[in-house]
């Protein structure tokens, strides 16, 4: 080994009791890290306060969001469910007005096929198309009839939940 580290010699400690003359003090040291005057236990209580506050407002805010979402899924349902309703309805309208249509064209083709004379074959041709519109015009009105009241149906669960909806927000 190229360096030997000195051996260092401990000198022995005197207890005088005194610095420079002055005695030392017989009481017991301060805490240096405590805090006068406060009260940990009324801090915990009032942290156990403010936690049991904050757990029921969460616990109320959570109700009233699963509430709204449970009102929210019944309106979608009612409307899904009035939505189908109604379209089958128009469906079975559109198949009314078609086979209607249908039966009309193939009545005029048997009236064209016994006709004896021009003239009375653009006559019966105009009685049918006369007749047709008439039934255009009118079916026409029953669409737009049968439709609003389905528009009218399904939109009106939506209409009362968002009443609702804005009632309860003046309310809270």
């Amino acid at each position: 080994m190229l360096y030997e580290r000195p051996q260092v010699r401990k000198l022995p400690r005197k207890s005088t009791g005194n610095i420079k003359g002055f005695p030392v003090s017989k009481k017991p040291e301060a805490d240096i890290f405590a805090f006068p005057g406060f009260d940990a236990n009324a801090v915990t209580d009032r942290v156990r306060e403010f936690t049991e506050e904050s757990v029921a407002q969460s616990k109320e805010a959570y109700s009233r969001f699963r509430e709204q979402a449970e009102a929210a899924q019944k309106t979608m349902e009612t409307t899904f469910e009035t939505a189908q309703s109604n379209g089958a309805e128009l469906s079975l309208k559109t198949i009314s007005a078609l086979r209607t249509n249908t039966e009309a064209g193939f009545s005029h083709l048997e009236a064209l096929l016994g006709v004896k004379t021009f003239a009375d074959g653009i006559e019966l041709q105009s009685t049918f198309l006369r007749r047709q519109t008439e039934l255009a015009v009118e079916q026409a009105k029953e669409f737009q009839s049968a439709a609003m009241k389905a528009f009218e149906a399904m939109t009106k669960p939506v209409k009362s939940a968002v009443e609702k909806a804005a009632k309860d927000a003046k309310a809270a």
